[in-house]
């Protein structure tokens, strides 16, 4: 079935890996799983391992000149390669070791396209790199419609902290403007960035360092920036080498009240 996807297009390429590392997340659900100690508080499972290896199997069937780096199996081919994939193949590990179904497989062609499978929903939010849509089984394709109408904003808290104390996560929360306006969700898996190109979300807030090349958010931030959604870092600027985190908005509007509020706090 791998062999294929040779022919095909790199956003099926993107759904195929995807969707193969979603059957794997799903099949190994509920199992005492032993934890794979990567320092630093973070961990990984078999799951992750499993899922990594049937998503490298579709790319390298489809696209064996490309390179790949993948959370788990780390650089394969050239780090400067043209064509590089970023794969995080179960992104939420904490979530679904303790028994939580809120996770996501990522996969992603460098500025190119990318997919992100919901296991458990059995969604796939998917870009060519200029539109998106969602695909779920036995249903057509839905162009994604991101809309600040939920009013609902994931806030991720989990560290590192690289901005603080001019940026804290956590003071964004308390901020009167905040509470007026927005009601917080922490789901903890970057499946909350498709839900903002999804409509499911009016936005998404982190920190970090430059995330545009990172296996856990490429995908998302490849569909957000798809289906025509506000991408910046959380000091508004372009992500990129020199960005800061992320904010990602359903519009203009709740781009700049979250920019507002992050700005007064800092």
């Amino acid at each position: 079935m791998i062999n294929s996807y040779a022919s095909s297009d790199d956003a099926a390429v993107a759904i195929a890996g995807a969707r193969a590392g979603a059957d794997v997340v799903r099949s190994m659900y509920g199992r005492r799983l032993n934890r794979i100690d990567k320092g630093a508080g973070d961990f990984a499972t078999a799951a992750d391992v499993e899922a990594e290896k049937a998503i490298l199997g579709v790319i390298r069937a489809a696209r064996p000149d490309d390179a790949v780096l993948g959370e788990e199996s780390g650089q394969q081919g050239a780090g400067d390669a043209v064509r590089k994939w970023l794969v995080d193949p179960l992104c939420g590990t904490l979530n679904y070791a303790v028994g939580s179904m809120l996770v996501a497989v990522n996969v992603a062609l460098r500025d190119g396209a990318a997919a992100v499978a919901d296991p458990f929903s059995g969604e796939v939010f998917f870009t060519d790199g200029e539109s998106a849509w969602v695909r779920l089984d036995g249903a057509d394709d839905a162009v994604l419609t991101p809309s600040p109408a939920t009013r609902l904003v994931d806030v991720n808290l989990d560290p590192p902290f690289p901005s603080a104390p001019g940026f804290r996560a956590v003071d964004l929360l308390t901020h009167p403007g905040f509470v007026e306006r927005f009601r917080p969700r922490v789901v903890s898996t970057t499946l909350a960035l498709a839900w903002v190109a999804a409509g499911k979300r009016a936005a998404y807030v982190t920190d970090g360092g430059d995330l545009s090349g990172s296996v856990h958010f490429a995908a998302g931030i490849a569909l957000c920036r798809a289906a025509g959604c506000v991408v910046t870092g959380i000091d508004g600027a372009p992500i990129g080498e020199a960005g800061r985190g992320l904010v990602v908005a359903a519009d203009e509007e709740t781009h700049r009240l979250l920019m507002s509020m992050t700005r007064s706090r800092s």
